[in-house]
C-alpha cells in the first residue's frame, strides 16, 4: 500500500528498457553490414570503424570530464554515432576524416545542444553532411582496390544499366556500410523483431519514395529500375537506422507517417530532379528540422478538449 501511495513526478509508468539496451541492440543490428563492409573493402574499412568510433567515445568522455558533467559514454550512444558515421564514409577517404567527423558529430551536433535527447538532428548524418560540404571530392571518391568507376546510382543517373543482384548482395562501390542491402535488411529485421523500431517511418519512407520515382523517374514502375533505386546508395541504411532515431523523429504516430512521407518526397526530389545521384543524408537532415512543425500539427488533442460545441 505504501508503494501505491508514493508521490513522485512523472513519468509514473516506466519501462525496463534502458538507453544502453537500445543502443546495444542497434550496434548488434549494425554488425552484419559492418562485417560485410570490412569483408568487401578490406582492412582499411576496419581502421575507419575503429578510429571513428574511438574518437566519438573519447570526444564525449573528454567533454563531460572537463565540463564536470556526468560521464555518459556507458549508454553506448557515442558508439552508435561513430559506427554510423564510419559506415557512411567511402573507404578511400583519409583516416583523419572520420575522426574529424566524429568530433563534429559529438561536440557540435550533440553535446553543445545538451547531450543525448537534446540534439536537433542525427549527429552521424550531421557530420556526414559537414564532411560532404567541406571535402566534396574526397567524400564522393568511391574508387578503391576492390572497385573502380562510378557507383550504381551514378550509372543509373547517366542512363546506364546495373547488376541488381550485385547491388543486393553488396558487390559494388559505395560507402562502407551502404552497399549490401541484404546485410542491412538482416539488421533491420532484428530491430523489428525486438521491437526497437517499427515500420511506420521506414515503411512510409520506402513506399513514398517508390511512388515518387515511379511517377517522375522517367522509367515508370519498371521493377528493375525501382529495385536498383532501393538497393543503391544509403536509402535502406538511412530508412531503418537513421530516420528511426528516437531523438530526432516525431513522437506522435501520425507525425511519424508524415515524417516518412516527407523523407520519401525529399529523397525522390534529390535523386530524380537534383544533380546528385544520392540525397538520403540531406533528406533526413531537412526532415529532422521539420520535426517540431510535424509534431505541432499532428499532436493529439487532450482528452475533453476540442470537441464540437452543440
Amino acid at each position: 500500500m505504501n508503494k501505491l501511495l508514493k508521490v513522485s513526478s512523472n513519468p509514473h509508468i516506466r519501462s525496463d528498457v534502458t538507453t544502453s539496451n537500445i543502443m546495444l541492440a542497434v550496434i548488434l543490428a549494425l554488425l552484419p553490414t559492418t562485417g560485410f563492409g570490412i569483408y568487401n573493402f578490406g582492412i582499411r574499412a576496419l581502421l575507419h570503424v575503429i578510429l571513428t568510433v574511438g574518437t566519438a567515445v573519447l570526444t564525449e568522455y573528454l567533454y563531460e570530464y572537463f565540463m564536470k558533467k556526468p560521464i555518459t559514454v556507458g549508454d553506448y550512444s557515442a558508439v552508435v554515432t561513430g559506427l554510423l558515421l564510419a559506415l557512411n564514409l567511402p573507404v578511400s577517404a583519409p583516416l583523419w576524416m572520420g575522426m574529424l567527423g566524429a568530433v563534429f558529430a559529438i561536440l557540435i551536433v550533440k553535446m553543445l545542444f545538451g547531450g543525448l535527447g537534446q540534439n536537433f538532428m542525427n549527429p552521424a548524418l550531421g557530420a556526414r553532411c559537414f564532411l560532404l560540404i567541406s571535402f566534396p571530392a574526397l567524400m564522393t571518391n568511391f574508387e578503391c582496390d576492390a572497385y573502380t568507376g562510378a557507383t550504381p546510382l551514378a550509372v543509373l543517373k547517366d542512363g546506364g544499366s546495373v547488376d541488381i543482384l550485385d547491388m543486393f548482395l553488396g558487390k559494388t562501390a559505395g560507402t562502407i556500410g551502404e552497399t549490401s542491402m541484404l546485410a542491412i535488411l538482416i539488421g533491420a529485421c532484428f530491430l523489428l523483431i525486438t521491437g526497437i523500431i517499427d515500420l511506420r517511418i521506414p515503411g512510409t519512407y520506402i513506399v513514398t519514395f517508390v511512388l515518387f520515382v515511379g511517377l517522375f523517374g522517367g522509367h515508370g514502375f519498371d521493377p528493375a529500375y525501382l529495385a536498383a533505386q532501393l538497393a543503391g546508395g544509403g536509402l535502406m541504411l538511412g530508412a531503418f537506422f537513421m530516420a528511426t532515431d528516437y531523438v530526432t523523429r516525431p513522437i506522435t504516430k501520425r507525425g511519424q507517417y508524415v515524417y516518412g512521407i516527407v523523407l520519401g518526397l525529399l529523397t525522390g526530389i534529390f535523386r530524380v530532379l537534383g544533380r546528385t545521384a544520392e540525397g538520403v543524408s540531406y533528406a533526413i537532415i531537412i526532415a529532422n528540422l521539420l520535426v517540431p512543425l510535424i509534431e505541432k500539427i499532428t499532436l493529439p488533442k487532450a482528452f475533453g478538449k476540442g470537441g464540437e460545441k452543440r
